[in-house]
């Protein structure tokens, strides 16, 4: 089965506490994302030497990762609270799906 993946990659803002971030991206997680239809998985990494962080965030057809993208227009106030960390101009999304993976 293959899987659908939502890749953003950002920075925070300078004046942003990451305690307070990480905080944010657990609220949202818990209360939000893990509750859309077809969510299957959700990683965060940080590269330090560069600031930059990303998320992955899996869902198990395309077509969920549709509906979500399209129910985060309207984006509630944990969407909002998090994005609030986040410097939006840095922003790159990407969308891909996973045929098999090799192990």
């Amino acid at each position: 089965m293959s899987n659908a993946i939502y890749y953003v990659e950002y920075k925070l803002k300078k004046s942003a506490s990451v305690q307070d971030f990480l905080q944010a991206s657990e609220n949202l997680l818990n209360g939000h994302i893990s509750k859309q239809q077809g969510y299957v998985s959700w990683r965060q990494v940080h590269d330090e030497k560069n600031d930059i962080w990303a998320d992955f965030c899996t869902f198990e057809t395309m077509e969920d990762l549709k509906t979500f993208e399209a129910n985060s227009a309207n984006p509630g106030k944990l969407a909002l609270n998090f994005y609030s960390f986040i410097n939006l101009n840095s922003c790159k999304q990407h969308y891909f799906i996973i045929e098999r993976s090799y192990e």
